[in-house]
């Protein structure tokens, strides 16, 4: 069975989730990275290792319900696969949003395993135009087991250089497997991207 849970550090969350009946659980206020607050919450209803977590995170309220159970499937598929942390996707975004530092963006192999992640362009077209960048979504796969180890590794000195923690999990020669979606979803990063919410749903 599917349940869904909010989990936050906020008390005016977790009353408007308890007004809305959706469950929530309270977590620390400590946490460094949104996963860290998911396996918080993971350990806090007793999950098995081999329960698939998908964690959305709060900044990307638009992903629609495809790409949630895109992401599902490859989690589920590579659940056995132990060299496979986390479990994610991209879209296509042109040159011009791949400038956007906002929007992160993936290089993948042949296989469509993470290279690397970054808020700069990459990768860089020096001798020619390039309009295929691939930008990353803010939506992770795990196992509870994959979860644990994740979160049980140090921080990487490149996840405090670009301030994005899935490179934690290459630092430490884990995989990170992507799938390409199709989305008209985007995360709300800035002022800008929250009066461009606003106006989506007409306030």
């Amino acid at each position: 069975m599917t349940r869904v849970t909010i989990a936050t550090d906020s008390q005016q969350v977790i009353d408007i989730a308890q007004n809305y009946n959706i469950d929530a659980i309270m977590t620390s206020s400590s946490h460094q990275s949104g996963t860290d607050r998911i396996y918080e919450a993971s350990q806090k209803l007793q999950l098995p290792n081999d329960e698939i977590i998908i964690n959305v995170q709060g900044d990307e309220p638009f992903i629609e319900t495809k790409v949630v159970q895109a992401i599902y499937n490859l989690t589920s598929n590579n659940a056995q696969n132990t060299d496979i942390i986390m479990n994610s996707c991209y879209k296509i975004i042109s040159n011009p949003e791949a400038d956007d530092p906002n929007i992160v963006k993936v290089v993948t192999n042949k296989h469509d395993i993470a290279l690397y992640f970054s808020r700069a362009k990459i990768p860089y077209p020096r001798d020619h135009h390039f309009n295929t960048y691939k930008g990353h979504l803010g939506i992770y796969g795990f196992t509870m087991q994959s979860l644990a180890i994740f979160c049980n590794s140090t921080p990487s000195p490149l996840e405090d250089i670009e301030k994005l923690e899935q490179l934690r999990a290459l630092h430490h020669g884990y995989q990170i497997a992507m799938t390409e979606v199709q989305t008209e979803s985007f995360g709300i990063d800035t002022i800008e991207d929250l009066e461009k919410a606003m106006r989506y749903h007409g306030l």
